[in-house]
């Protein structure tokens, strides 16, 4: 298992990271909503004995990164956090790998800041930039709503019965959800959906790969994901019997999707 074992202090928040040092090209490790680092564990070992330097981290107000008291959840803060700890480890225009939450979050980092990135893995995450039909918009602004009906005592088990597959990925979920108020992941559920801003005319500045679970149901990002990878001329790497958190549902499979990836995104 790995901690994170260094802070990263930040207006209204403290972030928790673990920079696996070294000289190898940097990669930086995003999870997503309601998530913490260890969704990544495995693919972490396995891309830190591959030479890279592996940096983990749980987004303000996830796993054991704390919010100051009053302090709400918001994409820009997220963002901020981001940049913040580039530039605290003078990471050079690291690989940027960003699950759900955290592949959106990537993508309007990129987005924002192209010279500060080499690369982006998005994993089971809609795409941003892409269009939105009409009764994905319907489908978009109701889920928030939808979600605030859910009493707080169940919502943990239905989203993680909505993220994985596997038995015991979705009891390692719906313990992670538990750590989160209902009140905060509200609010980490519309910042999500404010990542979402279509622009026909935007590419992706930085090397590009997409990653999805071939039974990931979560949003639209079964029908974005492969429109996205067509739009940009990219593969999309489709993980077999996994859903929304690949990592988990399939681990292995993961692993070596993401390891493919890196060394394509290193390669370009």
């Amino acid at each position: 298992m790995i901690a994170v074992d260094r802070t990263l202090h930040r207006p209204g928040a403290e972030v928790r990271f673990h920079d696996s040092g070294g000289h190898g090209r940097a990669v930086v490790l995003l999870h997503g909503a309601g998530m913490d680092h260890t969704m990544f564990r495995a693919q972490a070992h396995a891309a830190i004995a591959m030479g890279h330097r592996v940096v983990l981290c749980d987004l303000r107000g996830h796993g054991d990164s704390e919010l100051g008291t009053g302090v709400r959840f918001t994409a820009a803060d997220a963002l901020a956090d981001l940049m913040a700890l580039l530039e605290t480890l003078e990471l050079d225009r690291p690989v940027l790998v960003g699950h759900s939450l955290g592949g959106n979050l990537a993508q309007a980092f990129v987005r924002e800041h192209p010279e500060r990135a080499g690369g982006l893995i998005v994993v089971d995450a809609t795409w941003n930039a892409g269009p939105l039909t009409g009764r994905e918009r319907f489908a978009l602004a109701l889920a928030a709503p939808v979600l605030a009906l859910i009493p707080a005592s169940r919502l943990p088990r239905v989203m993680a019965r909505a993220s994985a597959v596997e038995p015991g990925a979705v009891e390692e979920i719906e313990r992670i959800f538990h750590r989160m108020p209902k009140k905060r992941f509200m609010d980490v559920w519309r910042a999500t959906a404010s990542f979402a801003d279509p622009d026909p005319q935007y590419r992706t500045p930085v090397p590009l790969a997409l990653i999805r679970g071939a039974r990931d149901s979560a949003g639209n990002i079964a029908t974005a994901m492969p429109a996205w990878a067509a739009f940009e001329g990219v593969a999309e790497r489709i993980v077999p019997g996994a859903g929304h958190v690949v990592t988990w549902d399939a681990p292995e499979s993961s692993t070596r999707a993401l390891l493919s990836a890196l060394a394509e995104v290193g390669e370009a």
